[in-house]
């Protein structure tokens, strides 16, 4: 539901009449009185009008002003004449721009009608508008109209009826401005190890779109949910000074096991607003022009610059992949909350390298607050993450992108939380959030606290999309963050991962996709504890077992609005400890509306 808004929101016009039918019948005048068909035969020739505008969208409204150009018309009655000099003079009829009406047949009854009708019509606009009509012209006009009144009448029927319909929707629609879009996912998942019973939960999201122009749109997203986080517990290697190599049961919590349906606001389904923020495009020139965005709460990078991960990114929705990991590069996840961002195609680098972007942003938000006026908070001075990203289609099917990000995060605040202090993916050691920390070293040391200390980050990370076929994409991701944790030394933590998606297997709108990785995790985690008797030390953890992630699922397309997704995970290493590897079974069903 969350989206990248320059790539993946279009603007659809409403169309409530196409092609012929695009006009008004004229109305009953002292001159002009049209005779009224029978009801069986009006329902008949509306029937048969419906079948003819399910023929096909009409995705332009260009007019052909002559009849002749309508290529699989044909000139053999009187009428034809008599309409194409009527239309060639006054322009009245408006067709297909391929200049056929769909499926090469001749020119119905009906469809001859309807171009009758707009001929009537722009009649009486010139006659009201006293500009001169021939009066040979309206004496053929008297008699198409004598040959054809069933068939008007039945049109003027239908049209009414139409007219009718509009009205009440807009008297009773919810907004002029406004659309509301949602999405619920009721989901039965398990993990099947540390005693993690199956459950059966949802997640909702509510979201408010509003444009004021046309090419604007503000985004308003309330949420709710009531997912329990899988127990991640497991076993790990500490040296300690002075202390021998231990092996020590540990609990704290980790990132590694997250599904996108964990992440929520509040608790066991209440309803709280997740997103709030403001999309709009900057003019500079006739061709020129920068995408913005405006987070005031919630705003993560992926809002507003490409992830380039096809088929599995869904922006946290129900769609995509079912973990957090295989959902998008986890440098995305640093840093989120309120703030801007700016991307501009660089037009100079398109002859070499394909249409080229630029996009810069600044999100603040984390165990500081962007929304606090005290020291040591706000929008400037607290938890910080600045991204730019160049973004290189280098083709129609192969997109590369370099992404750097540099932020300031308070003790507390998680590596990859997006602006929160429990991390969305990657292990507890990678994420360095000092809440964390100490819940997975007090099973060691009873009432030591960790000494953490607030971090500066420098991110480095790629991205890569391939459209090998119409069936078969590869995405790959890479990211490495060194970690300043100031007076306590750098830390270096690496991810990476791709996967191989098959769009529209089995049927339209499906997806198999398979994932494999390494989630976020720490090369060479150390820290300073303070034990319950005041004591320090050094704590090195010397085994450090990689957190490889596979994952495998399918979504299935029930109908346009339901899907259906079976899956699984197994994730190697949940803490970068020992025998701690989860298998995750999921059975996720998705409704959009």
């Amino acid at each position: 539901m969350k989206k990248n808004f320059w790539q993946s929101i279009t603007v659809t016009p409403i169309i409530v009449g196409a092609s012929l039918l695009a006009n008004s019948p004229a109305k009953a005048g002292e001159e002009i009185n049209l005779a009224q068909a029978n009801n069986d035969s009006n329902t008949q020739i509306i029937n048969q009008l419906d079948s003819y505008g399910a023929e096909g969208g009409v995705t332009s409204q260009d007019q052909v002003t002559s009849v002749s150009q309508l290529r699989d018309v044909s000139p053999t009655d009187w009428a034809f004449e008599a309409l194409r000099s009527l239309v060639e003079r006054y322009g009245c009829i408006v067709g297909y721009p391929d200049r056929t009406y769909r499926g090469n047949r001749a020119l119905s009854r009906y469809e001859f009608a309807a171009g009758l009708n707009a001929c009537m019509q722009q009649m009486e606009r010139l006659i009201a508008s006293s500009e001169s009509v021939l009066r040979e012209d309206i004496e053929k006009l008297k008699r198409l109209m004598s040959e054809f009144e069933a068939e008007l009448a039945a049109l003027g029927a239908r049209v009414d009826n139409l007219e009718g319909r509009v009205a009440f929707l807009e008297d009773h629609q919810f907004s002029t401005t406004t659309k509301l879009q949602g999405e619920v996912i009721i989901a039965l998942t398990q993990a099947f190890e540390d005693g993690n019973q199956a459950i059966l939960g949802n997640r909702v999201r509510l979201v408010l779109n509003t444009s004021f122009t046309g090419e604007d749109n503000l985004v308003t997203r309330l949420s709710a949910g009531n997912f329990g986080a899988f127990n991640t517990t497991g076993t790990n290697r500490y040296r300690t000074g002075g202390l021998p190599i231990t092996n020590v049961p540990t609990s704290g919590s980790s990132g590694t096991t997250n599904q996108t349906f964990n992440l929520y606001p509040g608790s066991g389904n209440d309803v709280l607003v997740d997103w709030l923020a403001y999309y709009a495009p900057i003019k500079l020139g006739k061709d020129s022009q920068i995408q913005a965005y405006l987070a005031a709460f919630g705003g993560i990078h992926s809002d507003y610059t490409p992830t380039l991960n096809p088929f599995f990114e869904d922006y946290d929705g129900g769609n995509g992949a079912l973990s957090t990991f295989a959902s998008e590069n986890p440098i995305y996840r640093i840093g989120g909350g309120s703030g801007a961002g700016l991307s501009y195609q660089l037009g100079f680098l398109e002859g070499l390298l394909g249409p080229s972007t630029l996009t810069v942003g600044y999100l603040a938000g984390g165990a500081s607050s962007a929304a606090s006026p005290a020291d040591g908070e706000g929008i400037f001075n607290g938890d910080y993450a600045l991204l730019s990203q160049l973004n290189f289609n280098l083709s129609d099917t192969v997109a590369l992108g370099f992404t750097y990000v540099n932020a300031f995060q308070k003790a507390d605040t998680a590596l990859f939380g997006g602006g929160g202090t429990a991390g969305i993916v990657g292990t507890t050691f990678a994420n360095q959030s000092a809440s964390a920390l100490n819940e997975r070293f007090q099973s060691r040391f009873p009432g030591a606290t960790v000494d953490q200390k607030d971090k500066i980050v420098n991110s480095y990370g790629s991205q890569f999309a391939w459209r090998i076929t119409d069936s078969i994409s590869f995405s790959a991701f890479f990211n490495y963050s060194n970690v300043t944790r100031i007076g306590r030394g750098n830390d270096d933590i690496w991810t990476y991962g791709g996967g191989f998606a098959f769009p529209d297997l089995g049927k339209e709108g499906s997806v198999l996709g398979i994932f494999a990785g390494v989630q976020p995790y720490n090369a060479s985690p150390t820290y300073f504890i303070t034990d319950a008797a005041g004591n320090s030390r050094r704590v090195r953890v010397s085994s450090t077992t990689l957190p490889v992630h596979v994952e495998a699922f399918y979504k299935y397309q029930l109908t346009d609005n339901i899907s259906l997704t079976p899956g699984v995970i197994w994730v190697n290493s949940t803490n970068q400890g020992q025998n701690d590897d989860q298998i995750i079974g999921t059975l996720r069903t998705t409704f959009t509306f």
